[in-house]
């Protein structure tokens, strides 16, 4: 069962068994401006998973995987890379920040949940993909159902002395001919009434909510018997109805049970778990009548078990940790790795230390990703007729600005770039279709008409940006 993150569609990814380091980190490079070090690193830690699956068994089962230490200040792509990866892979992936975690017995979300929601991101993905499998049976059946409400079948049967017209030959007509309306569309606006089935989720995910999730336990399931289902006639126009209806036939038609085993299965082979701020729990206990921090060293050493492997009990089943890839990343400003204990260190055993982004990089990330924000605000606009030039003076003055201002105020890399760009174009923004001039170009005197004032003025800069 093919499993896909979102992204590319299927037809367009190149198959990942035949994906070599060098072409994974040509894939990150549509997305990721400069890093090459990191790129590498998870294009290597990648590839030694494509080839740890053609090992036997008893091989396999002992290689481990290398996980990674980024380090780097904020907004310099850490995030970016371990994401893009996880697509690349079709891997289950979770971003977590480090900080939010507190030793076992404080309150607070313990270490393990991220493994737990690491699995729900699993089986919603092979819950779609096997909704796709499915689903040109499901319209079918779909059709077939609306086809029934539409034209239901005679209560009668045909007897020429009750003079009844109607044959079965002239009924198999008239359901053709509405089939052929449905397909075009024609019977879209039509409204018509059918049997809903109807849970009281509001009442499940309450009681499932209080707290019992976190040990594993599928409330969901044993609570769907309390809280049984109820049928429920609505009205609805066809076109409604018709998603409704294929949902319910996908529904049906695929094996959860089966769903949930291949997404346990690839959360503990290719899952990824991108930890964040992962420098915020890096410290020590403090002398000799200190207590442990529940935000430091504590976590530090629940977290030490997930990393190494070991077993975490979520709703769906056991899930082992062993194979799953960590990358752990933090700005670490004030404190180094080496203030993490020792036998989380080693657990990361691959570490890359991420450039601070230039004035080069900046003007590369406006422009070069397949994303980057200059299409993304461009292809905003143009819903509304406004075609949106940049010339190569205004991206480099945008790009000084920025690398200006991240070094007088707090350094966020390239997520500073979205603040200027969206101060740059507010009067656009918010004009929208009203302008009469729908051809709007922006150059350097315009930039510097905007946004020089706020480069300037320190006051204003801080409140601002």
């Amino acid at each position: 069962m093919a499993i896909y993150l979102g992204g590319e569609t299927a037809a367009a990814k190149p198959k990942l068994d035949d994906l070599t380091p060098r072409q994974i980190v040509e894939e990150l490079d549509k997305y990721v401006v400069g890093q090459t070090d990191a790129k590498r690193a998870v294009a290597v830690a990648l590839r030694n998973r494509i080839r740890r699956q053609k090992l036997p068994p008893e091989i396999a089962e002992d290689v481990l995987p290398k996980n990674i230490l980024m380090i780097g200040t904020t907004g310099v792509g850490k995030t970016e890379i371990a994401r893009r990866l996880a697509r690349i892979a079709d891997s289950p992936f979770i971003k977590i920040e480090a900080s939010k975690f507190t030793e076992v017995g404080y309150v607070g979300r313990d270490v393990e949940s991220m493994i737990r929601e690491l699995t729900d991101v699993a089986v919603d993905m092979a819950r779609q993909a096997a909704y796709e499998d499915v689903k040109p049976r499901a319209e079918e059946n779909a059709e077939e159902r609306l086809l029934d409400i539409l034209l239901p079948s005679p209560a009668y049967s045909y007897s020429p002395e009750n003079g009844v017209a109607e044959t079965e030959s002239s009924i198999s007509k008239t359901r053709e001919k509405l089939r052929d309306q449905l397909r075009r569309g024609d019977l879209d606006g039509r409204l018509i009434e059918m049997d809903t089935q109807e849970r009281p989720n509001a009442q499940i995910d309450f009681v499932a909510g209080q707290g019992l999730e976190e040990m594993g336990v599928n409330l969901q399931g044993m609570l769907g018997n309390m809280f049984p289902t109820k049928t429920v006639r609505r009205k609805m126009k066809v076109a409604e109805a018709r998603d409704y209806l294929i949902r319910e036939e996908q529904e049906s038609l695929v094996d959860m049970d089966q769903i949930t085993r291949a997404a346990i299965q690839k959360t503990q082979d290719s899952g990824i778990v991108f930890l964040d701020e992962i420098d915020k729990v890096a410290g020590r206990e403090t002398g000799s009548g200190g207590s442990p921090d529940v935000s430091r060293e504590g976590v530090q050493r629940d977290l030490l078990p997930i990393v190494e492997g070991t077993n975490v009990n979520t709703r769906y089943g056991m899930v082992n940790t062993e194979h799953i890839l960590f990358i752990a990343a933090g700005a670490f400003h004030v404190s180094k790795p080496s203030d993490l204990i020792p036998e989380l260190q080693g657990r990361f055993p691959i570490r890359v230390e991420l450039e601070s982004l230039t004035v080069e990089d900046l003007k590369r990330i406006l422009t070069q990703p397949k994303n980057s924000l200059i299409k993304q605000y461009q292809a905003l606009l143009s819903t509304e007729g406004i075609e949106l030039k940049f010339t190569d003076d205004a991206i480099s003055r945008l790009a000084e600005m920025t690398a200006e201002i991240n070094m007088l105020t707090e350094n966020i890399g390239a997520r500073r770039l979205h603040t200027l760009l969206e101060k740059l174009l507010e009067e656009i923004s918010f004009a929208g279709a009203e302008l009469e001039n729908k051809h709007q170009n922006i150059d350097e005197n315009y930039v510097n008409e905007k946004l020089s004032s706020l480069v300037k003025d320190q006051n204003l800069r801080q409140y601002i940006l």
